[in-house]
């Protein structure tokens, strides 16, 4: 089960050396049909990965920080610093991909 990432342990939660943040919020639609995917890749990953979700309502500031404009987005972080986001909905097999090539690197 992803960590559920709160505005005062953020940057705790991602200062491992590779970190998936799910940024969500309960209305968002999208994010209802990422919620399985991305619990699949937790399965598949979650030796490699660490995941967490952060639900940007109330937390607009944390949001802004890493340019996250609409939800769902995915933003990578190395070592507590972002480096690459996705915004969208994604097929499993797609998501797998990008993350076997990010842990590759």
């Amino acid at each position: 089960m992803a960590i559920e990432a709160t505005a005062v342990d953020f940057a705790q939660q991602v200062a491992g050396p590779l970190t998936v943040v799910d940024f969500w919020a309960p209305w968002c639609g999208p994010c209802k049909m990422m919620e399985p995917i991305m619990t699949k890749l937790e399965q598949r990953y979650d030796d490699q990965i660490k995941f967490v979700r952060f639900n940007v309502d109330g937390n607009q500031d944390i949001a802004q920080r890493y340019h996250v404009m609409s939800v769902p987005s995915l933003v990578l972080f190395r070592n507590g610093q972002a480096k690459e986001k996705v915004t969208g909905v994604y097929p499993v097999d797609k998501l797998a991909h990008y993350f076997e090539r990010k842990i590759a690197e």
